[in-house]
């Protein structure tokens, strides 16, 4: 069952390193995902697992010890999946999970066994929401750490460009998020989620069939748009 769940944004900016001299304007997400990630270390899961936006139509496991890199952003910092020393895998962790594994070490993650979930941007609601079940069926206790943006079509300069869509779009992803309102993130619309260039749509989604009858409630602990992007953090509890 689930017992807690985190939501954090996903874009490799949220790593120093890579932000380099625009760090500071990102030190209050990183500060919100902190704060995050303390709701699940108390909540002592079982079992953590990382679900993030990958490309394509389907999903992708990765065991711990998966590694990443930031080595395409011209950094040189790799980062592991939870404690493990390596897994027996050639796989990478996409972006999305390589930013939350990053996010557990900057934290000192050691309370429970670490997996990543990667499903695709058009993975199917439906799909999405019985990926959710079966993983909250896994342990008695199952924690979420759940990587993806809002919409990146917020200003003139942002990935998509200006679409007028996005801040409500954005605004209700926020509440949802914030209140833990599964019905309402069961729901979002796919189509306007994939035009808006909202990439948390699917996690999103796996979280919502995750907490059916957990009876969880959240808190909204960051939203804003820099660049352009939304950006939230919530905690579930």
């Amino acid at each position: 069952m689930l017992a807690a769940a985190a939501v954090c944004p996903c874009p490799p900016l949220l790593v120093p390193e890579v932000a380099a001299g625009a760090a500071p304007e990102l030190d209050a997400a990183r500060a919100a995902c902190t704060d995050a990630l303390g709701v699940l270390a108390a909540a002592r899961p079982g079992r953590l697992v990382v679900v993030g936006p990958v490309d394509g139509a389907g999903r992708e496991t990765y065991p711990e010890g998966t590694a990443g890199s930031f080595r395409g952003f011209g950094v040189e910092l790799d980062v592991r999946l939870g404690a493990a020393e390596g897994a027996d895998t050639e796989q990478r962790l996409p972006y999305a999970l390589a930013v939350a594994a990053w996010l557990l070490e900057r934290t000192g993650w050691s309370d429970a066994p670490v997996e990543g979930l990667g499903v695709g941007e058009s993975y199917p609601p439906e799909l999405c929401a019985r990926t959710g079940r079966d993983t909250a069926a896994r342990d008695e206790r199952v924690a979420l750490l759940v990587m993806g943006d809002a919409s990146g079509c917020r200003t003139l300069k942002a990935p998509g460009y200006l679409d007028e869509r996005a801040a409500p779009f954005d605004a209700e992803v926020a509440r949802a998020l914030g209140a833990a309102d599964v019905a309402a993130l069961t729901t979002l619309d796919t189509g306007l989620a994939h035009a808006l260039k909202a990439s948390g749509r699917a996690p999103w989604q796996v979280l919502a069939g995750a907490a059916e009858g957990a009876g969880l409630g959240g808190s909204l602990l960051y939203e804003d748009a820099p660049y352009g992007v939304g950006y939230v953090v919530a905690a579930w509890s």
